[in-house]
Parts: structure tokens; sequence; C-alpha cells
């Protein structure tokens, strides 16, 4: 669907079962970061601190060798030895875009065993197919064989759990033990006591008594097959569920993975037990094929309009010529693109839209020309020849210029960069094949003779041309040369206008009106929900939070359309957070938009007690999804910390228009704190081995890790469920110590707190995000700017040593909007240089680019009609559309300097410049706009981000053609008065009586 492109990120994570957020911190955060910060190529290192987890992401300068980079990171966190025992390996990866074409729910009435068994299955039959390389489960919690052994049994046989353990472990091993050279050959050794199932173990000794006799595991322990104890479910449509996601690698297609995986659907559904059925929840690659049908579609209207507009003002035969250069443009620049890592995608597709209309304006000023000489009474060849040559100059910079427009496209920095570099690349090549073909192979299929259409309609529209083309001509001359030369006498007045203008646009946009967005939001296919409940929360309370949320959805289908609205329900929860999806039909039959049964279902869900958030989303996940605004904050003192953080979020909670606050500070499990008291002490306990004994007795000690087909189980050993599920059980834990038994409560002293959900870190400092939405989403800006200008400053008064940033979306915005303008200024400035070397001057080229603010109002005005807020995409048109709008211009102003050559006084080379340039000038910003008209009025969700480039891009040239026919006659006229001034006398006014023959 997008272009390919790394993260440029490093990712580390480290599991540590059974700690704390602060415990992750501190044992394994700060060694990693600690060791990494000086690598050089590091920008930034964010990492957080979660239950018995913890991840760091490395973000990377600009131009680094990411797999160098990685090389040593992964060196640097290998020499630590400061890590706790029971932290697992480190895992050091380089971050990757996983692509999701298809997502599947096997659900039905069936034990959670039989549905991993299933889903196994189902994973191995679609990875055999040779169409798809990627496979993995969701929804689904860990295999475990589970040994439980009472604490009555433990004391008996004066054992501990790490001794049952370390029993088992040693018995379940499958190790090489070389070979032996024989002359018959070599023969391998290997140890197999491997044991790969619960009953496998049945019959291990763990104890020998005095009289030699054995005690096995079975005489001591409940030995079962299940499952880690997480709360790790899903459902859909209130039937047990695992999620089956089919991820696209390499140059896989999305349309070639959906194609076998939905064909394998059908065929598993055929052998799956009664009661148990597997489904395509979602399909991304239709979204791929509906964006590139809708493309599509616009290019072929685009091309139809575009031939339209040039057999109408020119014949039909010089129509087709030039209109023959769009798809030999289109199909030389792959001569370009082809070494590089292009491909065809939504992005590129669109690219060679945006260029539809532009790249035939070198094509339609060459063959304009060529008409114009023909209709002079000149040969065909020399018409060809001569009608190139003198357009040829400008033509050539005025490609130019278009390409330097959109140079700065890439080195747009960011995710956004990575995404749209595509279009510039596009952009470019078209043009630079469009410039060969206008000046090389355009003149010599317009130096032939045509042969007379033997067709009669054809006949009958040639006539129709030529009739309509006289009538043209004289509209010209008369309608706008009359009131051109009205306006050239009233010059001021119409540049005082056009600066006045100028200025109320400027203002009307600074006034925060119109607003600024990331992208415009593009509804998803379907409704989403999520609900956070408080840590430690009991899962019978999850699951009726669950049923709340599902319950609504379905009554919201049930009275709406039933299945012509929704294809499903499907809920899964994880931890603390319950996410709910509605899973929507196509926006063609289901009778409500994904924003109207998103209202919808948050009415009917009403308020639950007891969660901490909840959030309805009608576009999750794609562009201009997220929230509006993120504050991080960070500080020293963690209590001062998160007392920030919630006065911000009753600051932000003031604005009528800001929802969805989440202010950082959830409340996370209740913990108790414990310290070695004198009297465990003087049993010989250390706080190490009392902290192992605790983990152990309600962690459980993992025993042995086995490769099960795909799955890994963990063979781990614990109390019985009843003797480590309640604080009285804590209380009467019994410790092993050297010198004898002593309960728990009388080895430790305990404190009763709450612990962190997470730990968030940038840099080496703690921080915590306070995020909210803005609705409408343009207006996230000038909440800021009220942040900045009142709420912040007072709030860093009241906690000094505070520091804040903006992240998120708003961050992003403004580094787009930092990189768009420095690329804007200097492609201003080569545009300068480039006007200034064939027009040997240095105020012509400022007349010349007068026009490109004024095509800015133009875009202004076209998202206002358009009701769009401004965007990145809109920005990117707006620099693309600042070397195109100069194109016609430059023509206008090359042709009037040839005039004056001739020794047309200026005035009259001007008035005669615009009435012969008036037709390509008309032509090019038809042809343009008709390229554009397709895309900027689609109606489908599926185009919604892109149309703002094509506003800017329509509107801002559409608008700067009037500018060109009116405003730079003007300004070239006022140049000359300025030269009558301070130059000759020749340069003063002329009269009429000056003018030449052809004029009058």
């Amino acid at each position: 669907v997008f272009p390919e492109f790394s993260l440029d990120r490093v990712n580390i994570s480290v599991a540590y079962p059974g700690a704390s957020p602060e415990e992750v911190e501190t044992g394994i955060l700060l060694s990693i970061e600690e060791a990494i910060q000086d690598l050089e190529g590091v920008d930034e290192i964010t990492a957080t601190a979660n239950e018995g987890f913890g991840s760091i992401s490395v973000e990377t300068m600009e131009g680094t060798n990411i797999n160098r980079l990685w090389q040593e990171i992964k060196s640097e966190v290998d020499r630590i030895g400061t890590f706790p025992q029971e932290a697992e390996e480190p895992q050091v990866s380089i971050a990757a875009r996983k692509r999701e074409v298809l997502k599947l729910a096997l659900y039905g009435d069936a034990s959670e065993t039989t549905m991993r068994s299933l889903a196994d299955r189902i994973q191995d039959k679609l990875l055999m197919d040779e169409g798809i390389t990627q496979v993995e489960l969701d929804g689904v919690r860990d295999r475990e064989i589970q040994i439980e052994i009472s604490r009555q049994t433990l004391r008996r046989y004066g054992i501990t759990l790490q001794d049952v353990a370390l029993t088992i472990s040693k018995a379940s091993v499958e190790l090489g033990g070389g070979s032996i050279r024989t002359r018959g050959g070599d023969i391998l050794l290997r140890i197999k006591d491997r044991r790969d199932t619960a009953r496998q173990y049945v019959t291990l000794p763990i104890v020998t008594l005095e009289d030699g006799s054995s005690v096995l595991l079975e005489d001591i322990a409940d030995i079962t097959e299940g499952f880690e104890e997480t709360d790790n479910w899903a459902s859909f449509n209130g039937k047990r569920a695992v999620i089956i996601e089919v991820y696209r690698v390499g140059d896989q297609t999305p349309t070639q993975i959906a194609a076998s995986g939905k064909a394998l659907v059908k065929q598993i559904n055929e052998s799956l037990p009664r009661g148990v059925s597997l489904t395509v929840l979602r399909d991304l690659s239709r979204i791929f094929s509906q964006r590139a049908d809708l493309l599509l579609r616009n290019a072929y209207i685009g091309l139809g309009l575009v031939f339209f507009f040039l057999a109408v003002f020119l014949e039909i035969r010089l129509a087709f010529w030039v209109s023959l250069g769009i798809p030999i443009s289109f199909l030389g620049s792959f001569l370009f693109l082809s070494p590089t890592a292009f491909s065809i995608n939504i992005v590129s597709m669109f690219a060679f839209i945006v260029t539809l209309g532009i790249v035939v304006d070198d094509a339609v000023v060459v063959g304009e020309n060529i008409y114009f000489c023909r209709r002079q009474g000149v040969p065909l060849l020399e018409a060809a020849v001569k009608g190139t040559k003198s357009i040829a100059m400008p033509v050539v910079f005025s490609v130019i210029t278009n390409m330097v427009a959109f140079v700065p496209l890439i080195f747009v920095p960011g995710f956004m960069g990575k995404v749209f570099k595509t279009i510039p690349f596009v952009v470019i090549a078209v043009f630079g094949v469009s410039l060969i073909e206008s000046l090389f192979i355009l003149p010599a299929h317009l130096s032939h003779k045509s042969r007379r259409p033997l067709f009669f309609p054809l006949n009958y529209l040639e006539k129709w041309q030529e009739k309509f083309s006289r009538s043209f001509e004289i509209f010209i001359k008369k309608q706008y040369g009359g009131f051109l030369f009205r306006l050239l006498d009233h010059r001021y007045t119409v540049i005082a206008f056009g600066i006045a203008l100028l200025m109320t646009t400027a203002g009307y946009v600074s006034s925060g009106r119109m607003g600024m967005v990331m992208f415009p939001k593009v509804e998803s296919d379907y409704a989403f929900c999520e609900a956070v409940l408080p840590y430690g929360i009991p899962t019978q309370t999850l699951k009726k939070v669950e049923q709340r949320l599902v319950q609504s959805a379905h009554e919201v289908v049930e009275e709406n359309g039933k299945t012509h609205l929704s294809s499903g329900v499907f809920s899964q929860v994880t931890g603390n957070h319950i996410r709910v999806r509605l899973y929507l039909t196509d926006p063609d039959v289901r009778p409500l938009s994904t924003s109207d049964v998103t209202h919808i279902w948050r009415k009917k869900t009403g308020n639950i007690p007891g969660i901490e958030t909840i959030t309805f989303e009608s576009n999750r996940g794609g562009p201009g999804s997220g929230k509006n605004l993120t504050v991080s904050l960070s500080h020293r003192d963690k209590n001062m910390l998160d007392r920030a953080g919630e006065d911000l979020g009753q600051s932000l909670a003031g604005y009528p228009i800001v929802h969805d606050i989440d202010d950082g500070s959830a409340k996370g499990k209740k913990q108790f704190d414990i310290t070695l008291s004198s009297a465990g002490r003087r049993m010989g306990l250390s706080s190490r081995e009392v902290a192992n004994q605790i983990r152990h007795s309600f962690q459980g000690v993992s025993a042995v890790k086995s490769q099960r087909g795909r799955s890994e189980v963990t063979v781990r050993v614990r109390l019985p469920e009843e003797e480590r599920m309640s604080e009285s059980t804590f209380e009467e834990l019994v410790l092993l110590a050297p010198k004898g038994e002593i309960q728990l409560r009388d080895a430790v002293k305990t404190i009763t707190g709450r612990a962190y959900t997470s730990i968030k870190r940038t840099n080496g400092r703690r921080e915590i995000s306070v995020t909210a939405n803005v609705r409408p989403p343009s207006q996230a800006e000038n909440i800021l700017k009220d942040m900045k200008k009142q709420i912040l400053p007072d709030l860093l008064g009241k906690y000094p040593g505070l520091s804040y940033s903006f992240k998120g979306r708003q961050a992003d915005i403004r580094e787009s909007i930092s990189a768009l303008l420095k690329g804007l200024g200097l492609a201003l400035l080569c545009i300068f240089a480039l006007l200034a070397i064939p027009f040997k001057s240095y105020l012509q080229p400022f007349i010349i680019m007068s026009c490109i603010p004024f095509g800015i109002i133009g875009a202004i005005v076209g998202h206002i009609i358009m009701g769009y807020s401004l965007s990145i995409m809109s920005l990117f048109g707006l620099v693309a559309m600042s070397g195109v709008v100069v194109n016609d211009s430059l023509v206008l102003i090359d042709f009037a300097n040839r005039r004056c050559r001739e020794g047309v006084p200026a005035l009259y080379a001007i008035h005669s410049a615009g009435i012969q340039r008036f037709r390509p000038i008309l032509l090019t910003t038809l042809t343009t706009c008709g390229g554009l008209a397709p895309i900027i009025t689609e109606t489908s969700r599926q185009a919604r981000f892109l149309i703002p480039m094509a506003i800017s891009l329509g509107f801002g040239i559409l608008f700067a053609t009037f500018i060109t026919l009116v405003m730079v006659p003007c300004l070239y006229m006022i140049l000359e008065d300025i030269k009558a001034i301070f130059g000759p006398k020749e340069n003063q006014k002329e009269s009429l009586t000056d003018a030449p023959e052809d004029f009058k």
C-alpha cells in the first residue's frame, strides 16, 4: 500500500519475570542506557519499564549505518554483567515494519486447548503455501506444563520449589556428546533424555529416602498441561477466538497473499470440527485494490479531460500528439526509476496523477507555438523547427524549475519524508522524459502533413474546432486585449489590490481559523473502543466490562441494518486493557458512516463505573489517527512529576474542545515493599534468599523451556492456586532458613504502597506523557499556542526543575513544516538563479516569481471551498506549486522581451505577449486542473489523505493563471516605469501613436 522504507531504529528487549517496573528500571534499563548513550549515531534513547519486561528504542541519526550501529549496541549490551540473575537474555534487533495483509479469526464453542491446537495446525497449513511466509497468532497464551506442589509437601521432604526445578532441568536434556572415530566411520554421540509432555515427567525421581527408595514427581505434585496465568483472551461474536495474522514479506504483493490466504480459508473450514469456524476479519489488500482502482479511474478521467481541452482549443491532430506525450513520459520514467527502490504503490500512483496535467505543459507550449507558425503560413517542416527553436529556452527552464520545486520533498525528515519521498522522484523522472519528448519527438510528429479524415464525424469536429478557434482568437484580441490595455493604464491600482488581497489572506491564515492537521482523518473500516481499567483488577471485572462493550456494539448492529452494517464484533483483553472492534461492511452497502456508528456506540455504552479511561475512535490505524496533543513532562522527582501531569490534565480539561485526556498517572497495582528484619537475619537469611523464596512461591520457577512445534513450552514449578491467591497466604508463607523455619511475617517488615504501571524514560530522564484529543483536530495548534503562552509557564513556575517537550502528531507537524520551509527557501533561491540566467536580469525573475504568493492564495481559497483544513500534504502541494506556477509567467516575459528586442515599445510588447500567450497559458491551466480535478472532487474515504496536495496544486495554479494574465503585465510595466525614471529617456511611457502596425 505504501512505499518500503526502514525505520532507522534499534530495539532492545529484556524479560525479567516477576519484577516490578521500578526493578526493571534499576536492574535493566539504567545499565543499558549507560552502555549505549555515547555510541556514534545514537540520536534518542526511549526506554519503558513494565511489569516483568523492559524495552529500549534507539533512534538513529540521519545517514547512520543501521547495521553497524546494531552490531555496536549488541556488543555493548552483551558486555553488561550487572543484570539480575532472573533476567533473561537481552534481545537486540533492527526495527522492521510488519505489513499485515489478512487478519483471520478462528472462533467457536471449544476449549482453549482445542482452539490453540487448531490454530497451530492452521498456521502450519498457511505456511505450507508457497506464497505465504509469515503467519503469527494473537489472543493466545503461552503453553505451560504446570507442576504444583503444596507447602506442606515441601516442608515434609525439606525441599524448595527451586530444588524441584533444578532436578527437572537436569533430567530433561538433549545434548551432543561428541563423536567416536572408528575404522568404519564416525559415530555421533548424543544424550537424549528430552521430555516434551506432562506425562513424561510423572516418573521423575525427586527425593531419595533413607531406605533408598525414591519419591517420584507424581507422588508429590499435580502435573498438568495448561497455559500461563495472564489475562489474555479474544472473542468474536461472543465466542472464544484466536487471531491469525498473515503478513507480507519482501516483494510479495498484498493481492497475491490475500488470494492464497482466502482460498485456504475455504479449504480449512471444511475440515474444522462442528461449532468452530475460520473467517476473514480484515483484508488489507482490498484497501490497496480500492485505492489503486480509485487512482486509476481518476487518471483515466483526468487524461480524458486533458485531451478534451486540447482538442477544443487546438486541432484534434495536435491534441492527439500532445496527449500522447503523457504515456510516453510515464513509460520513459521507468527507465530512470527501475534502478532505484521504486515500487508501484498508492503514493507513486498518486505522483503520476499529479504530473498528469503538468507534464503536457511543455508540449502544449511547443505544440501551440508550432500551430501559431502554421497559421501564419509557414510550411510544416519549417514551422516545426522554427516554433520549437523559438520557445526552447523558456520551455527548458520552466521544466527545470518544476523539478527544483519538488526537490525539497526529498529532504523532509521522519516518517512523513519516508512515506512521500517517492513523489519527487517520480515527478522529476516524468518531467525529464517529458522535456525530451516535447523538444524532439513532438515536433517530428507535427512536421508531417495530416491526411484529411475520411470519417464524417471527424470532418465535422475539425470544422467546428476551426470555427471555435477563430472565434476564440477574436475574443482574445478584442475582449482580453482591451481589458488588458485598461489594466495596464491603471497598473498601480491593480498591484495595490493584489497586495491587499495577499495581506487579507495572510491575516486569515494567521488568525488560526483554518487550523493545521497532520493528515485529514480517514475513517477506518471498523469502529474501535478501548477501555483501560486499574491495574490488578479481578478477571471477573474485566469480563463484565468486556461484555458490556460487546453487548452495546451488538445493539448498534441490530438497530441499524444488521448484516448490512457489520460483519462481526471482535474483542480482546490484554492485561488491564479491553479493545473492541466493530467491523463494518463496505461504505457503499452500509447505512451509516464509521463516525456515525462510533457516536451511536458511545451513547449506547454510557458510563461504566470503575474504569480509568475509555476511548472511541472511527479512524483507528489510518492516516490522521492517534491523539492530537502529546506533551512530555520530565523531572528528577517522580512525585512532583506525577503531580505536574495531573495539574496539566486538569488544565486541559478546562477547554471545551479537548477530550479523551490522559494525564499519564494511572494507578498501578497494590505493592508490598519488603525489607529483611533482625529476626530474619538471626535465622541466617539474606535479602536475596528471601526474595527468591517469595518470587518462587508466587511467581513459580521456570525449570525448562523447550520447543514444541512452533511454540515454546515452559515447565513451571509453583504452589497450588489456593496457596498463592490471597494476602493471607502471603503472610502465612514459611521460609526455609539455614537455622530452621520462620514465618514470613516474622522475618520481614512490610510497607503497603502502589507500584508504577510503567516507567518511561527519554535520554536518561524519567518522563510522563499527557495526551488528549481536540475536536475539531484543526484547532490543536491553537490549543498548543495557548498552552505555551499560559499553562506551561505556570506549571514550570509551580514545579522548579520541570521540563516539557511536544511529541506525537504536533511535533511531527512542526518538524515537517520546519524542513519544508527551509527546503522551500532553497528551492526559491535556485528558481531565482535559474530564471536570472536566461533573462540576464536580477529584476525580471522577481516579476515571474510574483505569482507564487498569489498561487498560495488560490490554494488556501481552494481548501476553504472544498472544506479541508491545512495539512502537511497541503504544504507538500504548496512547495511543488511554487515551481509550476512560474511556467506561464516565464513564457510570457520571454515573449515580451523578444518583442522588445525587435524594436517594439515595452507597453505594446507586453500587451502583444499577453494576447499571443493567452491560449497556451489557459491551456496549461486547464490541462493541469483537468488532470487533478477527478482526485480533488473524489468523495471516497480512500483518497482523502491525498486530496489536500491536489487542492494546493490545482487551485494554486488556477488562481496564478489569472495573476499571470493580469498582474504580471502590470508588474512588467512598473519595472519599465522605474527604468524610465532612473534610465535613459527612450524608456518613457509610450503613446498609441508609437504602437507598431500589428498592434494597431
